[in-house]
């Protein structure tokens, strides 16, 4: 029997029969995988060569694909980028952590009312109990290391070392300046270990040294946990090797061209080839389980064709994004996984390949994927949902099959929209009128998911 079967058949076997106690020393499971999760900023769907993007190199992302497994329906859980990385750290839905389905703005500012009263009350972050990802890989003796963007609280207390990271090393805010580390209002935002530090460089270069620094220092004494939450292709548009005189300022943060955001997904593809490098440089591919994705949909510099919509929105475009995985001997080499998935299945897939469960107070709400992947299962069927709240607009989204119910609500207005995603997936045809039914089902169930999610803060 070969070594991939008799890997694919190991894991197959862990998902069935119970885990050992959470305390159970990793060396006595020498199957259990290092994790690196790669996580692009901002990053739309057809903005990689593999997603049919037509003006931007990224060999290093193309070949990952070529190694792994490609998804073409998956979601991220928000969109933008507190929400998504909220739902990844707790592998459940981020509503029900309160105050963190809209981003938290620069200063950390709190954009809609429950942010707004946790912002008041110093409570506006991801609560270090609720991360149940680093939780579980820690008991499960990982090292576990994050160099890249946080996003879940600006408080000392949501630093990333309070929520288990041996090492932390980025700027703790949702955007900031490439070369002077800033946010617009000039605030210092890079921190190391809970600390704010000053470094020269590019942040996108930054990230990457202290990733290959990390896999250099691995002597298989136990396995890691490396996530690495790039900023690029995030605002502001600064494209590497050019530093300006000054840092951007609120006036021109936004400002850039296609041309510029380019160079920077260029620059973060290649930072993903140093680190994939690294990692066979190392001896780690045949043990080390690789995911990229984004954490939301592009901005309108961005390329999510085919679908409509953007960042912040919850069509297609706002939520739909590239996503690869790579597991040598257990996922096949080359192919393509088309069935909906969304970022918590991508934790409760991590957690199930460490040996671990999902602490029964606070259950997953996704699937492990990559078992349904590797077995050539399809996934039960199941609806997903979105909600995300900024002001006074909300959005709210189900997919149910291959149907799609939005409405978007902005004060007293409401604007609702029902489409078939699967003749129509760049939702150009509103079908609400001819299917009162279907809207009335999904609307349905969408009310029963947000009673489900209420968050206990």
């Amino acid at each position: 029997m070969t070594r991939s079967v008799l890997r694919l058949a190991a894991y197959l076997a862990s998902v069935l029969i119970a885990v050992p106690s959470a305390a159970a020393d990793s060396a006595q499971r020498p199957d259990v995988p290092n994790v690196v999760v790669i996580l692009a900023d901002d990053l739309g769907y057809g903005d990689v060569g593999c997603y049919a993007c037509p003006d931007i190199r990224t060999p290093a992302i193309d070949r990952l694909a070529e190694q792994g497994v490609r998804f073409t329906c998956y979601y991220a859980n928000g969109p933008e980028c507190t929400p998504t990385r909220t739902a990844f750290m707790t592998g459940r839905y981020q509503q029900r952590a309160g105050g963190l389905e809209c981003a938290i703005g620069n200063g950390n500012v709190g954009r809609y009312d429950d942010a707004i009263r946790l912002a008041e009350q110093h409570e506006l972050g991801l609560p270090p109990s609720e991360n149940t990802v680093v939780g579980l890989l820690k008991q499960k003796g990982y090292a576990v290391a994050g160099y890249g963007k946080w996003h879940l609280g600006y408080e000392p207390k949501f630093s990333p070392i309070h929520h288990g990271f041996d090492h932390f090393f980025g700027p703790l805010g949702g955007g900031i300046d490439y070369y002077f580390h800033c946010e617009p209002d000039g605030s210092p935002m890079l921190y190391e270990n809970g600390r704010p530090v000053e470094r020269e460089g590019y942040i996108t270069d930054l990230i990457t040294d202290r990733a290959l620094e990390f896999l250099g220092s691995r002597r298989g004494e136990k396995p890691f946990f490396l996530y690495l939450p790039y900023t690029a292709p995030h605002t502001p548009l600064q494209a590497p090797g050019e530093k300006p005189a000054a840092p951007r300022t609120d006036e021109d943060w936004n400002e850039g061209t296609r041309e510029t955001y380019a160079a920077m997904v260029e620059r973060l593809d290649r930072g993903i080839g140093r680190v994939l490098a690294a990692i066979d440089r190392n001896g780690l591919r045949e043990t080390t389980l690789v995911i990229f994705a984004s954490d939301n949909g592009g901005t309108k510099t961005g390329r999510n064709a085919p679908f409509s919509g953007h960042k912040g929105g919850v069509f297609e475009g706002g939520i739909r994004v590239p996503c690869i995985v790579r597991y040598p001997g257990m996922l096949r080499l080359g192919t393509t996984f088309d069935q909906p998935v969304m970022t918590v299945d991508l934790s409760m897939s991590i957690i199930r390949l460490a040996g671990a469960s999902p602490p029964a107070d606070r259950p997953m709400d996704g699937l492990d994927i990559l078992q349904h992947v590797a077995s050539g299962q399809p996934l039960p069927e199941r609806p997903l949902f979105w909600r995300q709240r900024r002001g006074d607009r909300t959005w709210r989204a189900v997919r149910d099959g291959q149907l799609k119910y939005i409405a978007e609500h902005t004060g007293d207005k409401i604007a609702e929209y029902v489409f078939d995603l699967g003749d129509d997936p760049g939702e150009t045809r509103n079908l609400l009128p001819d299917r009162a039914d279907d809207a009335a089902r999904l609307k349905a169930k969408l009310a029963a998911w947000e009673d489900a999610v209420r968050p206990t803060r």
